[in-house]
């Protein structure tokens, strides 16, 4: 405690004497120091007392970020503002901050209001307290570098969040109850559910994908008062952050069950296939004394059958309450489906009460990048976009199934970012002028797996001016040719590439693409869409939300007991979705 009070007040003595070394070369020195001493030393007092004064304690005194920045006193508002290549003087010896250290630079703090306030690092209460901030510099400085979320969590759900942390340090891995369960899946049977329950999820396609899935776990889970725990292979490891405080969400490497990544529909403990053999029924919900299987496979990607997808309905729902164990192996966001089960409507209610924020609360609070991709984004952050005034993320998929031809896919952002207004038009009679000092400068991120997009933008913006005078840069972090979803140096990138796009000002992304929900999610943006087929005239359409879209809805009424349902009709804050129309997604 001692140490970092005199650390901070030397930060403030040591910009004193810089400012007074300046004054002390004019000739008007005696009349301003006698001015700007005094109140330096009244700002002194609460760093030496409380060891840093609030962003409100400055505004009274009419100091501002601003004013402190130039002062060079590295005022710490929660989060130091770390200038890049300096030597703190108060440091007995010099230090090199690696990038993964750097906090948010000052610009980010000097506007109150234009980001979610830097003395509320949880969110509004959407981030656990209790960790050790160095471990995961992501958790509390991402939100810095986005765009303010008006959407705040309800008090429903950060209480459900905090009671659900509290059972996973409870039951988490290598404790005493989940030691006891391990026991029990081990012994082949089940008779009912114990004290700890498990859903364990398992990676299926790209990390996009992946992301949707767990938060959709994640999201069951939390409803069922089970306990949620990942399967991490190589291509996964240090990615993510651990959410919950003084646990784990990994599944052990000795979990007894092998080949997780090799289960399909046909496994012998699918649900649907239980169902469909009459192994199982869901009548046993009602059953108190009864032997079930040891555990029960969740078959949900988009291509699974409709026996499996006999899960979304309710009685589904409460028979499975009573398996310890279930193993989930999807790549959809099937949380629109969760809202259709009566049994859950309360709930969600009070945990979400604008429907249209589940996937934006939850991936901030499940999702967090390490130290290690933290710093390939904040070097690639503070090398080419942190000095542009407005920063616009573009991310372009094509699918190998649905090749769209370069040229089309080309011409089709161009319009978009044209006919909306989110880049200018260029005056192709006129070479590229020196722009003036007081241009407003864009910087455009492209992520695809080629390079030709990019290329074409930026020779588009760098061989002419722009009708509107502003500066047009563009910049594509990585071109990996094919996705290599097996890679961890491939999902490293892919990560690091996600969050970037998050801090986009304006977002365009591509129908289907779940890497582009992600962005948007954890950005909180409503992202300009580029149909596969778009109608004349419209390049791109705005999603109302920023919701995920569940690409492969089951087309079964569990209410009316008949198939060839459109779920779209059932219930009115459930629609198809923008980018796909067989999709659904939720409304308000």
């Amino acid at each position: 405690m001692g140490s970092m009070k005199r650390s901070t007040s030397c930060r403030i003595l040591a910009a004193v004497g810089g400012l007074e070394a300046k004054l002390e070369r004019n000739s008007t020195t005696t009349f301003v120091m006698s001015l700007v001493i005094p109140v330096l030393c009244l700002l002194c007092v609460p760093f030496l007392v409380y060891r840093r004064p609030t962003l409100e304690w400055l505004q009274t005194i009419r100091v501002t970020a601003g004013i402190a920045h130039h002062l060079n006193c590295k005022l710490r508002l929660h989060e130091v503002i770390h200038e890049r290549n300096t030597v703190n003087p108060c440091f007995n010896s010099p230090k090199q901050t690696t990038v993964a250290e750097l906090n948010p630079p000052v610009h980010l703090l000097t506007t109150v209001g234009s980001v979610e306030s830097p003395e509320d690092k949880s969110l509004g209460g959407l981030l656990p307290p209790g960790f050790d901030e160095s471990s995961c510099l992501s958790r509390y400085q991402a939100a810095l570098y986005r765009k303010a979320s008006p959407h705040k969590p309800s008090p429903f759900l950060v209480e459900k969040l905090r009671r659900y942390e509290a059972l996973h340090r409870k039951c988490g891995p290598n404790t005493e109850l989940y030691n006891r369960s391990i026991q029990q899946l081990e012994s082949d049977h089940s008779t009912g559910p114990m004290e700890c329950n498990y859903v364990v999820w398992i990676p299926h396609y790209g990390l996009g994908n992946r992301v949707m899935s767990i938060v959709s776990g994640f999201l069951y889970a939390l409803l069922n008062d089970k306990v949620l725990l990942i399967h991490v292979d190589q291509d996964m490891e240090d990615l993510f952050c651990e959410p919950f405080p003084d646990t784990s969400w990994v599944l052990p490497k000795d979990f007894p069950i092998e080949n997780l990544g090799e289960f399909e529909g046909d496994a012998t403990l699918s649900y649907g296939k239980l169902i469909r053999d009459k192994i199982i029924n869901n009548d046993m919900r009602f059953a108190t004394k009864v032997t079930l299987p040891a555990y029960v496979y969740l078959h949900l990607p988009w291509y699974s059958k409709e026996w499996d997808r006999l899960f979304y309905c309710e009685d589904a729902q409460q028979m499975l309450r009573k398996i310890p164990w279930l193993l989930l192996r999807t790549d959809e966001y099937f949380v629109p489906s969760l809202f259709l089960v009566d049994e859950y409507a309360e709930d969600l209610q009070q945990l979400f009460p604008e429907r249209t924020t589940v996937f934006h609360h939850l991936v901030r609070y499940l999702f967090h990048p390490t130290n290690t991709v933290w710093g390939y984004v904040m070097r690639y952050y503070q090398g080419y976009l942190a000095k542009a005034d407005e920063r616009i993320g573009i991310q372009i998929r094509i699918f190998p199934l649905v090749p769209i031809p370069f040229e089309t896919m080309l011409n089709q952002i161009i319009n978009c970012t044209l006919s909306q207004h989110i880049l200018p038009a260029i005056d192709p009679q006129e070479p590229a002028a020196a722009p003036s000092n007081a241009a407003k400068v864009k910087a455009v991120l492209v992520t695809n797996l080629n390079s030709g997009y990019h290329d074409r933008l930026r020779d588009m913006y760098y061989e002419h001016s722009t009708t509107t005078g502003e500066v047009i840069t563009v910049h594509q972090p990585s071109h990996e040719k094919q996705q290599y979803t097996d890679q961890r140096s491939h999902n490293v990138k892919a990560w690091s590439e996600i969050t970037l796009l998050s801090f986009s000002d304006v977002l365009v992304t591509t129908a289907w693409s779940t890497f582009g929900y992600v962005a948007q999610g954890l950005g909180g943006l409503k992202p300009w869409i580029l149909p596969r087929h778009p109608r004349p005239g419209v390049a791109c359409v705005q999603a109302v939300s920023t919701e995920a879209c569940f690409h492969a809805p089951p087309d079964y009424d569990c209410k009316a007991r008949k198939g060839g349902a459109d779920l779209s009709a059932v219930a009115p804050f459930v629609r198809h979705c923008e980018d796909v129309e067989v999709g659904l997604k939720l409304f308000d």
